[in-house]
């Protein structure tokens, strides 16, 4: 049974901010070489360093306005990238490479408001989900985001 999905940056979303070279916030995209791996939160997968070409933009991952709105830096592909498609399993690359994306769940009730947060650490993060899911009620969703610089990975809701 599919208990959570996961929700990656639109590519709608996506190739509005290619084509205007805005994000949502009406900043320049910044365009550059992959200096790190990051990943694109579109693909959800890694980039290639000294390969790859990405557009930092700033996004928030809220639709209501308010202390836990937290907008940030994030990165996508300058070109067109297909969405994430295996919405009920977290990214493989990911994953398998905890050595370089170290990960937190940040739980939010309906009022968007932050309720919990969780390291990942050596656990298994789709397990993890599973767990918070089960264990929290009033959560209503999830965000991945780098325990080590906070960015905004992904969102997981209950399917």
């Amino acid at each position: 049974m599919k208990q959570f999905k996961i929700i990656p940056l639109s590519e709608e979303n996506a190739d509005r901010i290619r084509k205007t070279k805005k994000d949502d916030f009406g900043h320049d995209a910044d365009e550059r070489i992959a200096t790190g791996k990051g990943s694109c939160r579109v693909s959800l997968k890694p980039f290639k360093v000294g390969e790859d070409t990405r557009l930092l933009i700033s996004q928030s991952p809220f639709s209501i306005d308010n202390i836990f709105n937290q907008p940030g830096p994030i990165f996508i592909h300058k070109e067109k990238v297909e969405s994430y498609k295996d919405i009920h399993h977290f990214s493989p690359e990911i994953k398998a490479d905890k050595g370089h994306f170290h990960l937190t769940l940040i739980g939010y009730n309906e009022k968007q408001l932050m309720i919990l947060a969780k390291l990942v650490g050596e656990q298994d993060v789709d397990e993890l989900i599973l767990k918070i899911f089960d264990e929290n009620p009033k959560l209503v969703c999830l965000h991945a985001r780098s325990a080590e610089a906070c960015y905004f990975i992904c969102r997981f809701e209950r399917a």
